[in-house]
């Protein structure tokens, strides 16, 4: 393929040009705010699910308590109830002691239920703690997860902007050069997965970092500055320039 030298020097710019689009690229899928972001999601949703535990946990001992007290007020009211009808001087003896023994046993009824009560109230005190601790915990995670989505789009959009400005540039490079050449820089660019073409640097080609030597370096010295010359390496375009040793 023949090209004007001068129109040859351009891909270099062009591949300047995908070089950086191809950094902003990996730069934005490897962005250490992306993996900020994720820990700070997994931390909130971690500790999110230790305050319903928590929440549980609580609501759990607040239905045991009252159950426990409900079971205390009906000894207390049946307890009662016995030491009206003593007092009341109506039953027999036989009733009186048979209400007697109940009386006891009700009252060591009453005295367990009341211990477990309290067992339940200090069961309560550390659930309500925990889950202090858990919601405390929950919103610093949130407070974290918020700052670092805001960081992770704040570095996002300037990647954006940078973007938006080298694939402008691309644009008007590539509006520059000759269809034909254009055409070729492209195809082997999406061949080697980044430029379509190199600078010949000191007799090295600057694509795959390669040196020129015998024939392959006497082609690129003899050849026709207008005649599109490629790396016998990578396949790039080589574009020769006064310091590319020749």
């Amino acid at each position: 393929m023949q090209a004007d030298h001068f129109e040859q020097q351009k891909l270099l710019a062009l591949a300047a040009e995908d070089v950086a689009l191809a950094q902003l690229a990996h730069r934005k899928r490897t962005l250490p705010e992306l993996a900020a972001v994720q820990a700070a999601q997994e931390a909130q949703r971690t500790l999110a699910d230790d305050v319903v535990r928590a929440e549980t946990e609580v609501r759990d001992l607040d239905r045991e308590q009252k159950r426990l007290e409900g079971d205390v007020d009906t000894v207390t009211q049946r307890a009662a109830r016995d030491q009206s009808r003593i007092d009341s001087g109506s039953a027999t003896p036989k009733e009186i002691t048979g209400l007697q023994h109940e009386l006891e046993s009700l009252k060591r009824r009453q005295s367990d239920l009341e211990d477990q009560v309290l067992e339940l109230m200090e069961r309560r005190e550390a659930a309500d703690a925990a889950l202090a601790a858990a919601q405390e915990g929950l919103a610093a995670a949130t407070a974290e997860e918020e700052r670092a989505t805001q960081l992770r789009d704040d570095a996002l959009a300037q990647i954006a902007d940078q973007t938006k400005v080298h694939q402008a540039k691309r644009d008007e490079i590539a509006a520059s050069v000759t269809p034909p050449l254009l055409v070729l820089y492209d195809r082997i660019a999406k061949q080697t997965g980044g430029t379509g073409a190199a600078h010949l640097h000191a007799r090295r080609c600057e694509g795959c970092r390669i040196e020129l030597y015998g024939t392959e370096l006497s082609a690129a010295r003899n050849t026709d500055p207008h005649t599109v010359i490629r790396c016998e390496n990578c396949g790039r375009i080589l574009v020769r320039t006064a310091d590319s040793g020749l």
